[in-house]
């Protein structure tokens, strides 16, 4: 028996996940550096994987799957966790997960288009205002800022974080990456009329993105300080509590929520995040949030709802 909006529910599933995650991984990365963390904790969600579908499909890997999809899935992992999360990840270190996750918000547009575009995925005129409504709600959270970059502001004594043109394009980046992914993604997941275990092909996204930062490392020469970062024992348990909630928990649901629901629908819901890291950057960062922040809250809230009535 399918759940009602098991799509959407699975989208909100992933939003609270990448949510928690982002904080383990910007802390982590200001310790031992964001490549280093990506290689961690990809290695840590692909054991995670081994051990849940050896509970589940009495394998270590999905073998039954067709190399097709093995194949978009490999491109996918590619082109999400190395090229994107590489991008995203050392965003996170520039200029923090609040004002990152505010360009990731691009992978809503980018995500329904490519979606239209090569899926011929179907969107009402409501649905494209409900994209457009969340995502000026989630921009108007993120910019509408008091204060000078990188000062204390004067009245509530919080920090505003500086922007730099690096970390925009590093966010950016993420943002393309992760759209792509999406799609690709989508492709690989596809089995005739249904759809391959969402899980099952999560692990072969991080297989692939695995392969890409090995080659890379190899390239950079940054395997001595991955070695060294493994001896960092708190940022390496920062690293697998946001491998547990990101590549695991929270790809697989957004894989998930691409099954029951349109790209653009699951990744808009997926664009909220900044509005989640709100309470994270206020109490835990000390970053000051006007009220117009709130506001903007309500106005995403609302375009959410547009989106998926």
């Amino acid at each position: 028996m399918e759940i009602a909006y098991a799509g959407e529910i699975a989208a909100f599933g992933t939003v609270l996940c990448w949510t928690v995650g982002s904080q383990c991984f910007e802390a982590a990365g200001k310790r031992i550096g964001s490549l280093s963390v990506n290689m961690i904790r990809l290695i840590i969600a692909f054991f995670l994987f081994c051990a849940t579908l050896a509970i589940t499909r009495g394998e270590l890997i999905p073998g039954d799957f067709p190399a097709s999809a093995w194949k978009w899935l490999i491109i996918s992992g590619l082109i999400g966790f190395t090229f994107g999360d590489m991008c995203l990840f050392s965003a996170f270190v520039r200029i923090g997960p609040r004002l990152s996750m505010l360009l990731m918000t691009l992978t809503a547009p980018i995500t329904a288009f490519l979606g239209w575009a090569f899926l011929n995925e179907k969107y009402t005129k409501w649905q494209w205002m409900g994209v457009l409504v969340t995502l000026i709600g989630v921009s108007w959270v993120i910019l509408k800022r008091n204060g000078k970059p990188g000062s204390k502001n004067g009245k509530n004594k919080l920090l505003e974080r500086e922007i730099t043109w690096k970390g925009i394009l590093l966010g950016f980046g993420g943002a393309i990456g992760q759209a792509v992914g999406f799609i690709i993604s989508k492709v690989g997941m596809m089995d005739g009329n249904s759809y391959l275990d969402p899980f099952a092909a999560t692990q072969i996204r991080v297989i692939g993105g695995t392969g890409g930062f090995i080659v890379l490392f190899f390239i950079l020469g940054w395997w001595p300080n991955v070695i060294r970062s493994t001896k960092n024992i708190p940022a390496v348990g920062l690293a697998a509590a946001g491998a547990f909630l990101g590549p695991f928990l929270g790809v697989s649901l957004s894989l998930l929520a691409l099954h029951y629901t349109t790209a653009g629908v699951a990744s808009t819901i997926m664009s909220l995040v900044p509005i989640t890291l709100i309470p994270f950057a206020i109490f835990l960062h000390k970053e000051h949030v006007s009220i117009h922040g709130f506001i903007g809250t309500i106005v995403a809230i609302f375009g959410v709802l547009m989106l998926i009535n």
